[in-house]
């Protein structure tokens, strides 16, 4: 699971990318602290460049995707989760490009695919090694 504040830009974004590029290892879900109303034409843009359509997304809340179900939550918001569950974090340092240019989304956009093919490779080598650690 994917979260970050408003679910409308760096969480739909990684979810997109991993559903694109990691389905064998992950079913990805995105959700917000505080929902937006819609996610933004300039991230739906910037995505599209990749070839990617966010037409079936839309921002929803954390509890929704209920977080505590999940093997693994990143966390994009900057703020602490706080889940039941055995549940891994990770936290990824990506700013919010809410509000600003093009040109700051596509370079938000960039640093969401990095880390996400990142953490697919990760659960990729974990697959092939069980037991080993994330």
């Amino acid at each position: 699971m994917f979260v970050c504040v408003g679910n409308a830009c760096r969480s739909q974004m990684a979810e997109a990318f991993a559903r694109k590029y990691g389905s064998d290892v992950i079913e990805p879900v995105s959700g917000g602290l505080s929902p937006a109303n819609e996610i933004p034409d300039v991230t739906r843009r910037v995505m599209r460049e990749k070839n990617i359509e966010l037409d079936t997304q839309f921002p929803k809340p954390v509890e929704i995707t209920s977080p505590g179900n999940f093997a693994i939550v990143v966390n994009m918001s900057g703020f602490p989760l706080d889940f039941t569950g055995p549940v891994h974090r990770i936290d990824w340092a990506i700013k919010d490009p809410m509000g600003h240019s093009e040109e700051v989304h596509r370079k938000i956009r960039d640093e969401v695919e990095n880390a996400v093919m990142r953490l697919i490779l990760t659960l990729r080598q974990a697959k092939k090694e069980p037991g080993r650690a994330i």
